[in-house]
């Protein structure tokens, strides 16, 4: 681990009030966050369905129900992560085995629980309702999330109400 994500890390747990004794979860959260920051500096591109491949991580993409602005679908030949693909590559890596596993926001959705008190590495939800979600991001406190939003975009910092559709926020 980096210097500067053990930093980060230990910030966090510094302002989670973390103890030998605390869960598991405010260990794991905060190095969420850490790596989080540690992929939108490498600046991965938005593709339909990227990091669902058997392993997480950046994939090449599938124009299967693609519905984007950018014409021809430009997935099938683009390396980069879909929203789900992000936070279930983060997860992994946060994890050191891939929890979320490769399916979509849906998929993703059934292994979590939501909490009406979100900490910063928890994963916030958007669609119609719990079975039919549309997008998912990182929360990082303070009404912000990292995510990776649309074709054309990289992973990046956005404000939770630039998405519609709330539905909340959810723990693994």
């Amino acid at each position: 681990m980096s210097g500067r994500r053990w930093a980060a890390v230990a910030v966090m747990l510094v302002l989670l009030g973390a103890t030998a004794s605390a869960p598991l979860v405010r260990y794991v959260l905060p190095e969420i966050v850490a790596i989080a920051y540690e992929i939108q500096e490498r600046e991965i591109v938005y593709s339909w369905g990227g990091g669902h491949a058997e392993r997480p991580g950046p994939s090449k993409g599938t124009c299967l129900g693609y519905a984007g602005k950018i014409k021809p679908c430009p997935a099938a030949r683009t390396r980069g992560l879909d929203c789900s693909g992000f936070t279930r590559w983060v997860y992994a890596l946060a994890h050191g085995a891939d929890v979320l596993g490769p399916g979509n926001t849906d998929d993703h959705l059934r292994r979590m629980r939501r909490v009406s008190s979100p900490l910063p590495g928890d994963l916030v939800y958007f669609g119609k309702n719990r079975k039919k979600t549309r997008h998912v991001g990182i929360y990082l406190g303070g009404g912000r999330m990292m995510n990776a939003p649309e074709t054309g975009a990289v992973v990046r910092v956005d404000d939770i109400d630039r998405v519609k559709g709330f539905l909340g926020f959810y723990r693994y």
